[in-house]
């Protein structure tokens, strides 16, 4: 699959930089954004953040093109802010266009959520992607898999994406397995 993977500044990063390596490892064809605000925050969270193919405003994705979707585009962690953008057709920057052409373009959208509370801003922001085809993730691990450490709950959500992409993995045991 070809797959963009979009880091925004929202706490979480470990999750689009764990889907990377788990992607990458199973050789899709796989590109990285790492918006300005995310690179702030894994300064401030001391987050080593994976190698991006594309700066926020570089245009030459060619994901951002109806004539070249991507197959999927994930927003792992998405922040609120690139979530308003995304509902209300704001293409700023390539992680908002690419979102746009992925829905328009009948592919996948997964925007991985990582916030609480959630307002009703919010809220109404994820039924418009909802209801224009993309899927609204909350990073909200499962803890009936028994975790031992802060990866297997990493595992936890990023095995619940690589589900919604078809994409077989054994991160995680399932229920009642």
């Amino acid at each position: 699959m070809k797959i963009l993977i979009a880091i925004t500044g929202a706490s979480g990063l470990q999750y689009g930089k764990r889907l990377a390596e788990v992607l990458k490892k199973q050789k899709h064809d796989v590109k990285i954004v790492v918006s300005n605000a995310a690179k702030a925050v894994a300064e401030y969270e001391k987050v080593k953040l994976p190698n991006a193919d594309y700066e926020e405003g570089d245009f030459s994705c060619p994901y951002v093109s109806g004539s070249n979707p991507p197959d999927a585009v994930i927003v792992a962690p998405c922040s609120l802010k690139t979530l308003g953008q995304i509902a209300n057709g704001i293409s700023s920057n390539i992680i908002t266009r690419s979102a746009e052409v992925a829905l328009k373009e009948k592919k996948k959208l997964i925007l991985l959520v990582r916030e609480t509370p959630l307002s009703l801003i919010a809220i109404e922001n994820m039924r418009k992607i909802v209801l224009a085809g993309g899927i609204v993730m909350p990073a909200c691990p499962g803890f009936y898999h028994k975790p031992k450490k802060v990866e297997d709950v990493i595992d936890f959500v990023v095995a619940r994406v690589l589900d919604h992409l078809g994409i077989k993995h054994n991160l995680m045991k399932r229920w009642k397995e």
